[in-house]
C-alpha cells in the first residue's frame, strides 16, 4: 500500500528556507569571481567594456577570454543583422525569424502566461542568433495616441503593463539572453524625443509611469534597463541622478546594466557619475568623411579615461560599471549552462497565432455582423491596401524580417474554401519624406472607383484598413500628424456604404483612431500588428474559429481633445519643443474619462465576445482590513451563449473622500477564464491592501490612507456589474 505524502507548512518553509542559502551561495560564488577577473583588468579595458565597438556590440577582453556582448533589436521578435558601422541591412541568408504580434497585442491578452511563453519564444530566437541583450520589451505607458511608437508599448495602465511585463523578462530570460527594459522613464512621444524636457508631478511619476519598469526590475528580475532619449527635470535620462542613481539603483536595488538608447548619452562627467554603464550607438567608426565620431571619442571611451586618470572621476565609478558589466555576462555570454536556442519552429507559430487571436479586439457586432460564415454563393468583397501590406516591415528599430508573412487576404482566402473572395486595393498608402506624407503613386480616383464596384456586388464588405506602420503612421522618429484615418480612407468607407450597407471593418493599427462611420457599419474589430501568422489569426476570429476574449489596453476617446494630454493644450503635448508639461497629471486614459465623465468611443478594458457572460455572486472575504492584508474577491463567470469562450473579470478599487486628488477607479486585479457553453467557472482575485496606497509627496513615500473603500467588479472599465464596499483600518 503506497501511503501519501503530505508537505507539511514547516517542511514547506523550511524547503523555501533552504532554497534562499543555495541561491545566497550562488550569488556569492559569481560576485567572487567577478572580483578575481575586476583584478586582472587594465583601466583601459575596463573603459572599453563600457562602450560600443560597433552598432550592436561592445567589446570584450581577448587576452582574458572575455567576450563581446551583442545585442539585437527588439521586443516583437530578433531584427534582422545591421552592419558594423551603419544602419544598412547585413543582407545574411540565416537572419529570419519568426515576428511576434507587437506589444499592444499582447497587453490585450490580459494574459500573464501567455506574456511568458511570449517571452520564452522570442528569447530561444534571440540565443539562437547568439545574442546577448534582447533590447525589450518597452514599457512606456500609453498618453496621447499621436505617440509613434505606442504599438511597442503594452498601454496605459501600469497595474496592466506590470502583470505582463515581468513574465515576458523571465521568459526572455530563461535563454541566458538579458532582457533590457525600456525607455527608463517618461519617454512617450517621438516628436522631439531627443531633447523634450518632461515636468511630471512625483505622484504621476511613481503611480503612472514607473510602476511596470519597478516590477520588471523586483519582480523580473531584468538583466538591464534602457535609459530615455529625452530629459526629466532638465537631465537627460540616460544618466540621470534621480531616475538611475536614486529610483533605479538605490531604491529598487538593480543589479544590472544601464544601456543608453543609441545616442542618448550627452556629456562625458554625467554618463560617468548619473548611472550610465554602457554607452551605445553615439557615432560611427569614424572611417567615412572624419574620426570624430570613432568609438573611441564616445563619452565613456576616451573621454572617460582622461577624467579617471585626472582624478576628476573616482576608479570606483569604472569599478561598478565593469562589475555589473562582467554580472551581465556571467548571466548571458559566460553562462556555460544556459540553452542553444530555437528559431522559426511549430511552436513559436503556434505561440504567435495564440497572442494574435487572443489579443483581436471585437468591438462592434451588429446583428452578429461576425463571425462571417464560408458557404457556396456568398461573395466577400476585401477592401484595403492594408489587406495584403506587410505589416513587420517599418516601424523603426522593431521591423522585422520574418521567414514568413502571411497577409490578411491570404488567410482569408485559405480559410474561406466556399465563398468568393474579391480584392480592391481601394487606398494606397504614400510615402514620407521630411515629416510630410506625399501623394500615393497610385491613381486614388482609379482605386476607389474600382474598389466601389466590387462593393455593389458583393454579399458582403470586410474594408481592412488603418494605419501603416510607417514614418508618421506608427513608428519610431515622429508622432502622427492627424488622429483620423490617412489616405482618403473616411472617404471610401463613406462611398463604400453608399451602394453597399453589409459593411465590417478592422482596423491595422497600433493606436486610436477616430471613427466618424462607426454608426454606420455593423462590425468592428481591432486588429493590431500581428505578425507572421496575422493573416491566419484575423481568419480564425472572422471565420468564428476562435472566439475573440481580447479586450483593449487603452481606450479611444471620441475626438482628440478628449484625451488628457490633449485636453490642456499643447504645452501638455507636444510641449513648446524645450518643455512638456504633464498637465493631467495622474489622471491618464480611463482614469481621465472616468473622473472626468467624458465618455470614450471605446473604453479601457472593453473587448466583446461571439458569446455572451454573466458576472454573479461576487463578495469580499472581508468588509475590513488593515495593512498587509489580502483583499480576495470572488464570485461566479458564467457562459449564457451558445459557444465556449474567455471573459477577462476585472477589479478596479476606488476612494471616495480622498485627502488627495485621486482617479474614480483603478485597475488592482484581473483574470481571464475560459468558459465552455452553457456552464459557470468560479473565479477568485486577490489584492494586496498595500497596493491601494498612493505616492504621497509631503512625506516622499507611499502612504495607505484609511477609510471607506469600494471595489468595482466587471468586464470593462465602463461596464462594472456589481460595487462593494470595505474599510480600511
Amino acid at each position: 500500500m503506497i501511503k501519501q505524502f503530505y508537505i507539511t507548512p514547516f517542511f514547506l518553509v523550511f524547503i523555501v528556507f533552504m532554497s534562499s542559502i543555495v541561491n545566497a551561495q550562488k550569488d556569492r560564488i559569481v560576485e567572487e569571481k567577478i572580483d578575481s577577473i575586476l583584478s586582472l583588468l587594465t583601466l583601459e579595458e575596463k573603459v572599453a567594456m563600457c562602450h560600443a565597438q560597433s552598432k550592436f556590440s561592445t567589446p570584450g577582453v581577448p587576452r582574458l577570454g572575455i567576450p563581446e556582448v551583442w545585442m539585437s533589436d527588439g521586443p516583437h521578435g530578433v531584427r534582422a543583422e545591421i552592419n558594423w558601422d551603419n544602419w544598412g541591412y547585413a543582407e545574411w541568408s540565416n537572419d529570419s525569424i519568426t515576428a511576434f504580434p507587437a506589444l499592444t497585442c499582447l497587453a490585450s491578452t490580459f494574459n500573464p502566461d501567455l506574456a511568458k511563453s511570449y517571452g520564452i519564444s522570442v528569447g530561444e530566437e534571440a540565443r539562437y542568433r547568439k545574442k546577448d541583450v534582447l533590447l525589450g520589451p518597452g514599457v512606456n505607458i500609453y498618453r496621447t495616441p499621436l505617440n509613434g511608437r505606442n504599438f511597442e508599448y503594452m498601454g496605459e495602465d501600469p497595474y496592466l503593463a506590470s502583470k505582463l511585463v515581468v513574465p515576458y523578462v523571465k521568459g526572455v530570460q530563461e535563454n541566458g539572453v538579458a532582457a533590457c527594459v525600456k525607455h527608463f522613464a517618461l519617454n512617450n512621444q517621438e516628436l522631439w524625443r531627443d531633447h523634450i524636457n518632461v515636468e511630471v508631478s512625483d505622484r504621476a511619476l511613481y503611480e503612472i509611469y514607473l510602476p511596470a519598469f519597478k516590477a520588471s526590475v523586483i519582480e523580473g528580475g531584468a538583466w538591464a534597463m534602457m535609459g530615455a532619449y529625452n530629459k526629466f527635470r532638465g537631465q537627460y535620462c540616460c544618466h540621470n541622478e534621480l531616475l538611475l542613481n536614486k529610483i533605479l539603483k538605490t531604491d529598487w536595488g538593480f543589479d544590472g546594466v544601464v544601456i543608453s538608447d543609441w545616442g542618448g548619452a550627452h556629456n562625458t562627467y554625467e554618463a560617468a557619475m548619473f548611472g550610465l554603464d554602457m554607452e551605445m550607438g553615439t557615432g560611427t567608426d569614424g572611417l567615412g568623411t572624419t574620426t570624430l565620431n570613432h568609438y573611441e571619442h564616445y563619452y565613456l571611451a576616451s573621454p572617460f579615461l582622461k577624467l579617471l586618470k585626472k582624478g576628476e572621476v573616482d576608479e570606483a565609478i569604472v569599478n561598478d560599471k565593469a562589475r555589473r558589466i562582467l554580472r551581465l555576462m556571467l548571466r548571458t555570454n559566460m553562462n556555460s549552462n544556459r540553452p542553444l536556442g530555437k528559431m522559426n519552429n511549430v511552436e513559436h507559430h503556434h505561440v504567435a497565432r495564440k497572442v494574435a487571436t487572443e489579443g483581436i479586439v471585437l468591438l462592434k457586432n451588429k446583428e452578429n455582423f461576425f463571425p462571417i460564415e464560408d458557404r457556396e454563393g456568398l461573395t466577400i468583397a476585401v477592401i484595403g491596401e492594408n489587406a495584403k501590406r506587410s505589416m513587420t516591415a517599418g516601424g523603426g528599430s522593431s521591423e522585422l524580417k520574418p521567414q514568413f508573412e502571411i497577409s490578411p487576404l491570404e488567410g482569408i482566402k485559405k480559410r474561406y474554401k466556399n465563398a468568393q473572395i474579391v480584392h480592391a486595393m481601394g487606398f494606397a498608402s504614400g510615402p514620407s519624406v521630411y515629416d510630410q506624407i506625399l501623394p500615393s503613386p497610385y491613381d486614388a480616383d482609379s482605386l476607389k472607383v474600382e474598389a466601389i464596384e466590387i462593393a455593389k456586388k458583393a454579399d458582403v464588405v470586410l474594408f481592412i484598413g488603418g494605419l501603416s506602420k510607417s514614418h508618421l503612421q506608427d513608428c519610431e522618429g515622429a508622432d502622427r500628424k492627424q488622429f483620423e484615418l490617412p489616405f482618403g480612407q473616411d472617404d471610401l468607407l463613406n462611398d463604400i456604404m453608399a451602394v453597399n450597407k453589409n459593411i465590417g471593418v478592422v482596423l491595422i493599427t497600433g493606436n486610436a483612431v477616430e471613427m466618424p462611420w462607426l454608426d454606420k457599419i455593423n462590425g468592428l474589430i481591432q486588429g493590431w500588428y500581428l505578425g507572421s501568422i496575422a493573416g491566419d489569426a484575423l481568419a480564425d476570429v472572422i471565420s468564428g474559429d476562435v472566439n475573440p476574449s481580447g479586450k483593449l489596453p487603452f481606450s479611444f476617446p471620441i475626438k482628440l481633445k478628449d484625451n488628457a494630454a490633449h485636453y490642456f493644450g499643447e504645452l501638455s503635448y507636444p510641449g513648446d519643443s524645450i518643455n512638456q508639461f504633464y498637465k493631467e497629471d495622474i489622471l491618464v486614459g480611463y482614469r481621465w474619462h472616468d473622473t472626468k465623465k467624458i465618455k470614450p468611443l471605446f473604453a479601457f478594458g472593453e473587448g466583446m465576445s461571439y458569446t455572451s457572460f454573466e458576472l454573479s455572486d461576487f463578495k469580499l472575504n472581508k468588509k475590513t482590513y488593515t495593512k498587509g492584508e489580502q483583499i480576495t474577491i470572488s464570485g461566479t463567470v458564467s457562459n449564457t451563449g451558445i459557444v465556449d469562450g474567455a471573459e477577462v473579470v476585472q477589479v478596479y478599487v476606488g476612494k471616495s473622500k480622498s485627502k488627495v486628488k485621486r482617479a474614480l477607479k483603478e485597475l488592482k486585479g484581473f483574470k481571464k477564464i475560459v468558459v465552455k457553453r452553457g456552464l459557470s467557472e468560479p473565479v477568485q482575485i486577490t489584492i494586496n491592501v498595500n497596493d491601494l496606497a498612493f505616492y504621497d509627496e509631503a512625506i516622499k513615500d507611499w502612504n495607505l490612507e484609511k477609510g471607506n473603500y469600494t471595489a468595482y467588479i466587471g468586464n470593462a472599465s465602463n461596464n462594472i456589474s456589481k460595487k462593494i464596499k470595505f474599510e480600511i483600518k
